[in-house]
Order: C-alpha cells, then sequence, then structure tokens
C-alpha cells in the first residue's frame, strides 16, 4: 500500500494501479478483459454518473447484484464519487433488503437485472413506496454533463458491512478507507500476492472477504480478478484451466467438492498456487489432501465483519497448524483473551463503530478500544489464535453466518409455534446446518415442510433450517434460559 498516509483511498490506489500495471489485466468477466487503466476510466465513468444523479459525498451507496465487472466498476465506482458503499447480500428477501435500506439511509441503491429467477427491484417495489431516491439498475449508463469528481480523504466514511447481531437486528459497521485497505494489504502481504497474481473470487462481493480481501487485495497489488457469480464445481475448475488461476479462497466446503469431483482429472489445475480458508473448521486430512492432491499452500484465516481478517496462518505452517488453528495477528491488530476466554481484539482497523447504534457500539467495544468478538479461543505459545466455540449462538452455513435469533424471531410469528430454539448442526457439505426446535401451541398441529416453508418465505436460504424437530417443552436452567448445548447434543 502506499506509504503516503494522505493517500490511503481506494480512488488514489486505482490510480496508482493504472500507473503501474498499465497492461496488465484487472479483470475478466466472461468475453470481458479490462486492463487497470480500463478499469480506472470505466470507475470513473461511474463514479461521475452516480454525481450526475444527484450522488453526493457521505452519501450511502447499496448495491445488490451478482459478482461480476460490473459490481467491481459500481462499487469503486460509489466510492470515487465520496460515498460510502452498502453491499446488500443478494441471497437477502425484499423484506431484508428494504430494512437494510431503511437503517443504512441509502441514497441511493445499484441493482442488478434478473438474477438466480428473481428480479430484486420489482420486488422491492411491489413491497414498499420507499426506497432510496436514485435507483439504477447495472450496467451504469449516464448521458449527462461531465461532472468533477471530489478529493476523498483516508478518514472518510468508506463502507457500511451489515451483520446480524444476536438479538435479530442487524447492525451496520463502519469502516473508513484507510481500515479497508489496511485489512486488504495486510491480507495480500500473507498471501504473496503480486501482479502475476489471477484470483478467482468466488467469495460474495457482498462479504468482506469478497470485498476487501479480493477487490481491495487485488487493487493493491496488481493482481487480476476472476469473479464467479454462483459457485458451481465444474464451472470452477473450467475458469482455473482456462485463466491459468494461481489464488483461490473459499469456505472448506468448496475444496472438498473440488477434490471429489469425478471430472477434476479432465482439468489442467496445476497454475493454483494458493487456498485461503475458514469459517469453519478445517479437518487435517482436507488440508493434507490439498497440499498433496492440487500442490497447494493452504492457509486459515479467521475474521469478522467489524474487524474483517485479524489473524492468518502464515506459508510454511505445518497441515496441524493450519488445520487447528486460524494464525496469528495480522493487520496491525492485537490479540488477548478475556473474561471466559472471549478472544478481544485491538488496533486501527477495528470498525470505527456501528451505524446510527452507539449503545450496540460501546457493548462492542470497550473504553480501552478492545472489541469483543463473542468468540472463544484458546492462544498457543507461538501467539496462534484456534477458536473453541461461541458465547453467541452463531453458526457458519455454507460460510456465511446464521445468528439463531433472527430465525427464532421469524418463527415466533408463525401460528402454532409457542415457542422455539435454532442451534447449528455438523453438515458434511455446508460446515453447519440450523436445526428448528419447536413447542406447538396448544390445539395446534405443524409439520416440518410447513415450518420449513413459511421460513423460506422470509429468510435468505443459508438462513433456512434444514430440519425440525418438536418437542413437549425445551430444556432450560434455573434461570429459564434454553440449554442450547443440550439441543446441541441431541443433534450431534
Amino acid at each position: 500500500m502506499d506509504s503516503d498516509p494522505s493517500r490511503q483511498t481506494v480512488s488514489a490506489m486505482l490510480d496508482r494501479a493504472a500507473a503501474s500495471y498499465i497492461d496488465a489485466e484487472a479483470l475478466v468477466d466472461g468475453e470481458v478483459r479490462l486492463t487497470y487503466p480500463a478499469l480506472r476510466a470505466s470507475v470513473h465513468e461511474a463514479a461521475r454518473a452516480l454525481a450526475g444523479m444527484g450522488v453526493r459525498p457521505g452519501d450511502r451507496v447499496a448495491l445488490c447484484a451478482p459478482n461480476s465487472v460490473h459490481w467491481v466498476i459500481a462499487a469503486l465506482g460509489a466510492l470515487c464519487a465520496g460515498a460510502a458503499l452498502v453491499p446488500i447480500n443478494t441471497r437477502f428477501t425484499a423484506t431484508e433488503t428494504v430494512d437494510v435500506l431503511k437503517r443504512s439511509a441509502a441514497r441511493a441503491l445499484i441493482v442488478a437485472g434478473k438474477f438466480l429467477g428473481r428480479d430484486r427491484l420489482a420486488e422491492l417495489r411491489a413491497l414498499s413506496s420507499d426506497l432510496p431516491e436514485v435507483l439504477v439498475r447495472l450496467p451504469i449508463e449516464w448521458s449527462g454533463p461531465e461532472v468533477d469528481l471530489p478529493e476523498v480523504s483516508p478518514d472518510h466514511l468508506c463502507d457500511v458491512m451489515y451483520t446480524s447481531g444476536t438479538t435479530g437486528r442487524s447492525k451496520g459497521a463502519m469502516s473508513a478507507h484507510r481500515q479497508s485497505l489496511g485489512v486488504a494489504a495486510a491480507w495480500g502481504a500473507c498471501g504473496e500476492l503480486t501482479s502475476a497474481d489471477r484470483y478467482l473470487i468466488v467469495n460474495p462481493f457482498f462479504h468482506t472477504f469478497g470485498y476487501k480481501a479480493g477487490i481491495l487485495a487485488c487493487l493493491l497489488t496488481g493482481a487480476t480478478m476472476v469473479p464467479q457469480p454462483v459457485f458451481d464445481v465444474v464451472e470452477t475448475m473450467r475458469l482455473i484451466e482456462r485463466e491459468r488461476i494461481t489464488v483461490l479462497p473459499g469456505p472448506p466446503t468448496i475444496f472438498q467438492t473440488l477434490l471429489d469431483h469425478s471430472e477434476r482429472g479432465s482439468f489442467d489445475l496445476s497454475s493454483l498456487r494458493l487456498a485461503v480458508t475458514g469459517a469453519a473448521v478445517v479437518p487435517v486430512a482436507l488440508v493434507e489432501r490439498m497440499q498433496s492432491e492440487l500442490s497447494l499452500t493452504v492457509l486459515t484465516a479467521y475474521g469478522l465483519t467489524e474487524a474483517v481478517v485479524a489473524t492468518m496462518c502464515r506459508p510454511g505452517d505445518s497441515p496441524e497448524t493450519i488445520a487447528h488453528t486460524c494464525g496469528r495477528p495480522m493487520a496491525d491488530f492485537e490479540l488477548r483473551l478475556g473474561e471466559q476466554d472471549e478472544v478481544l481484539l485491538r488496533g486501527p482497523n477495528v470498525m470505527l463503530g456501528y451505524l446510527d447504534d452507539p449503545e450496540a457500539t460501546a457493548a462492542a467495544i470497550d473504553p480501552d478500544g478492545w472489541l469483543h468478538t463473542g468468540d472463544v479461543g484458546k492462544v498457543d505459545e507461538r501467539g496462534y489464535l484456534s477458536i473453541t466455540d461461541r458465547l453467541k449462538d452463531m453458526y457458519i452455513c455454507g460460510g456465511f453466518n446464521v445468528y439463531p435469533a433472527e430465525i427464532e424471531q421469524a418463527l415466533a410469528r408463525l401460528p402454532g409455534v409457542a415457542e422455539s430454539a435454532v442451534v447449528g448442526m455438523a453438515d458434511e457439505r455446508l460446515g453447519e446446518v440450523g436445526v428448528a426446535h419447536v413447542v406447538t401451541s396448544p390445539g395446534f398441529s405443524l409439520t416440518s415442510d410447513e415450518v420449513i416453508s413459511f421460513c423460506r418465505e422470509r429468510l435468505a436460504n443459508y438462513k433456512v433450517p434444514r430440519s425440525v424437530e418438536f418437542h413437549p417443552a425445551l430444556p432450560r436452567n434455573a434461570g429459564g434460559k434454553v440449554l442450547k448445548h443440550q439441543l446441541r447434543k441431541e443433534n450431534a
């Protein structure tokens, strides 16, 4: 990253990339191939278009679209226009999306056309008349007058990444330009990313890992971005062969699926050099297979929306270290264990706070600047962190955080549900899936299908429980709290 602090902005990094990597491919998406100077020109065109439509510095621009060249251009365009980016999960229902738009007070919404059989803008218009003032379908087009772009400072708000809390209320974690670039630079350094790398980005751009450890890391190092909108193992292998992909991060399920696929031998995957995984338990056997069968350097990492990537393994670490730990601190993070061995993080790249939520911010970041992650861990003599449990009930399905309280709140609206408790259960493909434990109201009878269908209409697919178990009562302690560890044992 540029050593001059005054230049630690996304627009300055884009300028530097365009000047430093003149002939290098910045982005490949199907037939579209853009050099870094061409990407910069397209981004500036999008930035001027948004400014011409009324987007001003400090405004928030929401973006709901699959991984593509259009997402990259729109996101970087919003940042170069001085706006803060609010990425929206493409799996969200219209209700969940409207909630984020209102909470973020988004001035503009940029949205894809139909994706996975859904027209999200039509869904939003059918649900609410109170949508952002500026509505734009991708790709961004503008035929208005030339508009000057604003100066952006490193402390300018860069993005608001929404995460669900254990209360089910979504919270927007805010980062400045210097912070988003700081974690991206540290991730790139740990992975030894260079302009010779070609990076297949399967992680969704709406997630911190796809956006910051993906797009921004490439921008900082001159690596080539190759976005994939939906993980399809055959298409992934085809892209690795065709584009000579060197870097492939993703949850463990991606690599398990790739290794076990019957057609793997018919593709040339020899260009791969680096895989970065995490977001779930990583078996030692999987790490060893990735190393031996794909000749890969495999690294694991730990992060959360409020800190992006906080710890990471290093090249040369043993398979046992990689599988059983998530590395040591990076990106100038300090790490220590608090009460109940809760993982605490401190450093310049901890989020600025939660948007318009001082209470939640104060609960997450103590007066000494330590971020309370809610994860329980242990640290070995080398300073390597292992996550052992969660203080929160959150579990991870296919790489996505799932907060049971949000599902339980949805289930409370289903007639016939007296109470419910949702827990994660190990799943070979997705890491963990949800199991809903339900107590029915007197005089009501419900089926598993009815409960699951009700959730499917209201929640993103990764939040929908995969099975339902009915109980006469839920196990509770003397204080009346549901004993979720007992429910987990039942599903083990």
